[in-house]
């Protein structure tokens, strides 16, 4: 008897002590979890906004170089890349008329011939415009009329960039911006804004504009049909505080950051003044200093992934794949 008592007594002390388990894990549960911050300071810097685009490297102005005659090409003077001054001698050409004479005259002997090139000059075809060669379309003793191109000119490379139309009221002739060729991402190109077309092109229900974009120096790499990204610099800011965006909230139509008490180290929130913001950081104008902690509140997806406690009564989880 003693034995079923003193067994029972076990009993009902293991049924106690698992209650309590239970009941302290209950209480511990249901009381709130402190809010989990992650820390970021306030520090001096610089920043800009900006309005990011792409284009297509283009000759400002593209001009073909046709022959005032008909006739044949005796020598050519410029190829592709050269950089030519206007007016400066590209091809010396003989008419058809020369080019037969000076035939028959070579048939006769190197003095008959030499005899009529001096009597009967050549033509030459001078540059109308000062800028590169971009294409060689004629070699010596090739034939041509007077509508075929012989060589293309441009007097500078630009690029033709594509604004959306929701960003237009942000660029405008002059505006500083940078070109970044795709085919050399490590050798940005300072530009700025010419002109703004005035006529819209839409691309699937895509409204946009063209600008074109002046490089300061054209690089000897640039070539004509290069894609390109433009990047439009809207503002700037130099050596000001600047803190995280997303520390910067709006309560009652005023921004408020929430900082660490410098004296207690508790959360607090502190009205602040704004200034310019790129979506990753903001200018601080007033309300917190270069000192200051910022707290940034964890998102609720990052609070349920801290381990949790674990229920004595409940069956173990399973992990689930990710």
């Amino acid at each position: 008897m003693n034995t079923r008592s003193g067994s029972f007594r076990l009993l009902l002390a293991a049924l106690g002590a698992a209650l309590l388990a239970g009941a302290a894990y209950l209480w511990k549960s249901s009381k709130p979890t402190p809010p989990a911050y992650d820390e970021a300071r306030v520090a001096f810097g610089s920043l800009e906004t900006t309005v990011l685009s792409t284009g297509v490297v283009k000759p400002e102005n593209r001009v073909e170089v046709k022959p005032p005659i008909a006739g044949r090409a005796e020598a050519v003077l410029a190829k592709e890349g050269d950089k030519v001054r206007r007016g400066q001698i590209l091809v010396w050409m003989s008419s058809t008329e020369r080019a037969a004479l000076l035939d028959a005259a070579r048939a006769r002997g190197p003095e008959e011939l030499r005899k009529w090139e001096e009597l009967y000059r050549p033509t030459p075809i001078l540059a109308p415009v000062g800028g590169t060669v971009i294409q060689r379309q004629i070699e010596p003793g090739q034939t041509f009329a007077v509508t075929d191109p012989i060589l293309t000119m441009s007097d500078r490379l630009i690029v033709e960039a594509q604004v959306d139309e929701t960003d237009l009221a942000r660029i405008h002739a002059g505006q500083k911006a940078r070109i970044l060729l795709d085919a050399y991402p490590e050798s940005p190109i300072a530009a700025s804004v010419g002109t703004i077309a005035y006529e819209a092109t839409t691309v699937n229900n895509v409204t946009t504009y063209t600008a074109r974009v002046i490089p300061e120096t054209v690089p000897d790499f640039m070539r004509s049909g290069m894609t390109a990204n433009v990047t439009f610099t809207v503002a700037s800011r130099e050596n000001v505080l600047l803190a995280p965006a997303d520390a910067v909230k709006v309560e009652n139509g005023a921004f408020v950051a929430t900082r660490r008490n410098p004296a207690s180290g508790a959360p607090e929130t502190v009205p602040i003044g704004v200034g310019l913001s790129d979506g990753k950081r903001t200018e601080i104008t007033s309300g917190l200093g270069e000192s200051d902690v910022l707290l940034i509140p964890q998102a609720a997806e990052a609070a349920d992934e801290r381990p949790q406690g674990t229920n004595p009564f409940a069956p173990p989880r399973r992990t689930r794949n990710r």
